[in-house]
């Protein structure tokens, strides 16, 4: 009997970490289930401690074998997907390539914190360019080097940052976001790359369900603070 899967997640519009891993999910081709937790409300932490040991989304469920397996943490959550998943390709063939891009993927876990608190995700939303300071741009000039970089060297098969669709891709999905949403300037190959990623079909259904949210009365940035 195949396991039962549910990737519990944050609203759309707003919840990077979430997106993550719902396009490595959606990779794999196995069905799963999905739950959303509305953020920022005053019941947000305390639903989310009812599903996530953590206390954050997005958490995945596999049932299998009569047992429940709680996978939280998005990189987590794609590398067990990468494992019970080899069909699916999440992680490049070639040694080299699959090295790289698993730093890749690590650096944007760890790190560019400047360009997440100054870009913050609006998906399905165009907003304007704020001013930017310096270590913001030096997240951007970091990021699109490396993306012109793996593209370049292994985009060619595939159009993705290691050819083949990866977890690379997913951890970087969010950024490719970030980017059209505040209008910022990229060189050619990044912007067919974004087009790539935005012609993802996961990534359009998300977008959707994200523009359902904004639709439904999801607040905006300037009714929050």
């Amino acid at each position: 009997m195949a396991a039962h899967y549910t990737l519990i997640m944050g609203t759309r519009n707003w919840s990077s970490w979430s997106l993550r891993p719902y396009l490595a999910m959606r990779a794999t081709g196995a069905p799963f289930d999905e739950v959303v937790i509305a953020l920022r409300r005053p019941d947000t932490r305390s639903e989310i401690l009812k599903l996530s040991p953590a206390g954050r989304v997005p958490v995945l469920k596999i049932e299998e074998g009569g047992e429940i397996t709680t996978v939280f943490d998005s990189l987590a959550i794609c590398e067990t997907l990468a494992e019970r998943h080899p069909q699916a390709g999440l992680w490049p063939a070639d040694w080299r390539a699959r090295a790289l891009a698993r730093s890749y993927a690590a650096e944007m876990h760890a790190g560019f914190a400047p360009l997440r608190n100054a870009l913050s995700m609006e998906i399905a939303r165009r907003l304007p360019t704020p001013d930017l300071a310096s270590d913001v741009n030096a997240d951007i000039t970091r990021i699109l080097e490396a993306w012109t970089d793996a593209l370049t060297r292994y985009g060619r098969d595939g159009g993705f940052l290691f050819g083949r669709f990866s977890i690379a891709d997913c951890m970087y999905a969010p950024v490719v976001s970030r980017l059209r949403t505040y209008g910022i300037a990229v060189p050619p190959i990044v912007e067919a790359y974004s087009e790539r990623v935005f012609a993802l079909p996961a990534m359009r259904d998300w977008i959707a369900a994200a523009q359902e949210e904004i639709d439904g009365g999801l607040p905006t940035l300037a009714g929050l603070f």
